[in-house]
């Protein structure tokens, strides 16, 4: 469409054409597989899906190839990966997480076989194609329903993840991770734990801090700043007045859509997600606020948890999440020492304070 002549398109109407030229080609495609046989569920389309995009870093377990990458060079490391082609990768800090979310998903599609919101995985990864079959052998060797990958050839992925409609990044590096914070996209840099602990098989727990994370760092900018007699007052002062959003609300609200689909089929008790707000803030001065900002989006938590600047870690230990979000590195290093998978969101004034020290 040249855009010139009677029939023009007005400013404004490219994206709403590719949207249209998308979904025809999308009908295509699900025309041609939908002829095609297959047991194994089909990737939701990207419109409906709630699209969770894992590095493979942060997937599998690269620390010894990553040394090899970094100490012998590229050629060396493709070498290495084809010929342990056959060997399994171990399981990284983002493994058990994405187990999780295929686990609600055959809920969903037990429940709800024809519908498309759901889960879908995409391994978004700069590493080269060669290196794909070794990858895609642990997935298989796992069980695992990953059947979308973008793999840049050693290009930066992020401009990938806007194609992909991604609600979510979780990776090892955190310079990609700012860059798709910067670029709008909820996105966190995984920490395995120093400890092994078991997780749930049956149920996705999510557990968020709230400041930078949930919320904006609006009111953290006044404790780092202005110290926390003022940070108290002025919760109290703005208790109805909801915060402004961080990075994760979206993910949050992602989740409740989910957990309402099986609400809807009286399965409450039976839900395979459960959310946790664990945040340093103390429920008495400063918690009203946060409670009042979480009713006026329409979004619940199965748990909040305010613990007056007590440490998180022993906490998380009886939540045992599959991830933890938090915007502070020493939040995230005390999780990780009592065993828990903590992601750290570099959003917010408590970037600035990290970086200085």
């Amino acid at each position: 469409m040249s855009g010139s002549g009677p029939e023009a398109t007005q400013p404004g109407d490219g994206a709403e054409v590719r949207l249209q030229e998308a979904e025809q080609d999308w009908a295509a495609a699900k025309a041609f597989y939908d002829n095609l046989a297959s047991k194994r569920p089909r990737p939701p389309k990207p419109q409906h899906a709630i699209t969770v995009a894992v590095s493979s870093r942060a997937l599998f377990d690269l620390v010894e190839e990553r040394r090899i990458y970094e100490e012998h060079g590229l050629e060396k490391y493709v070498e290495y990966q084809q010929d342990n082609e056959n060997v399994t990768l171990k399981p990284g800090p983002a493994f058990y997480f994405v187990k999780a979310l295929e686990h609600v998903n055959a809920r969903l599609l037990e429940l709800y076989p024809d519908d498309e919101e759901r889960f879908d995985i995409v391994l978004m990864t700069n590493n080269h194609a060669q290196v794909g079959v070794r990858l895609i052998n642990s997935i298989n060797h796992y069980g695992l329903t990953i059947e979308r990958f973008c793999m840049t050839g050693g290009k930066s992925p992020i401009g990938y993840l806007t194609a992909y409609l991604t609600n979510l990044y979780l990776s090892a590096d955190s310079e990609k991770v700012q860059e798709a914070i910067e670029a709008g996209i909820a996105s966190a840099t995984m920490f395995s734990a120093n400890k092994d602990v078991a997780y749930s098989d049956t149920q996705l727990r999510v557990a968020f801090d709230g400041d930078a994370v949930l919320f904006s760092d609006e009111s953290e900018q006044i404790v780092k700043e202005q110290g926390l007699d003022r940070f108290f007052e002025h919760e109290q002062l703005n208790e109805n007045k909801p915060l402004a959003q961080g990075p994760l609300k979206g993910f949050l609200e992602d989740l409740g859509k989910l957990q309402k689909k099986f609400y809807a089929k009286n399965e409450r008790l039976n839900c395979p997600i459960r959310t946790f707000l664990v945040t340093a803030r103390s429920a008495a001065s400063s918690g009203a606020r946060v409670l009042k900002t979480l009713r006026s989006w329409g979004l619940e938590v199965d748990e909040a948890l305010f613990l007056a600047g007590a440490p998180k870690g022993p906490i998380l230990v009886k939540i045992r999440p599959h991830i933890f979000f938090d915007d502070q590195m020493f939040h995230i290093e005390g999780a990780q020492k009592l065993g828990t998978i903590a992601a750290h969101v570099p959003y917010g004034i408590a970037q600035k304070y990290h970086k200085s020290t």
